[in-house]
């Protein structure tokens, strides 16, 4: 599985609409055959700052998804709305998907 964490620092008058400008393209993506997920948070500690978890289930499914209509508009039309470069991990795993985390387990 390909697992990304993405950090995504908004302009301030863009902060409040961001959800709904990626909205298009996170549906695009979560709809693509071999996305796994594509699941949007906000920090706590920052209201300026998003963090994209996505996951897509092999080398094939993420090629798929960087050569997609979707994402090449998104890499035109995000950065307006950006106050800096997303920062990126992008790590190839042998998983499958969320696994429980043990040490809290709910009983």
């Amino acid at each position: 599985m390909i697992f990304i964490v993405v950090k995504f620092q908004t302009k301030p008058e863009w902060t409040d609409r961001w959800l709904e400008f990626v909205g298009p393209f996170t549906a695009a993506t979560r709809a693509e055959e071999g996305n796994l997920w594509f699941d949007w948070s906000r920090s706590v500690d920052d209201p300026t700052e998003f963090v994209l978890v996505e996951a897509f289930r092999d080398e094939e499914a993420g090629a798929a998804h960087v050569g997609s209509a979707h994402f090449t508009q998104a890499m035109q039309d995000l950065p307006q709305a950006l106050a800096s470069t997303p920062r990126i991990i992008n790590q190839t795993i042998d998983d499958t998907g969320w696994s429980e985390l043990g040490e809290m387990a709910v009983r």
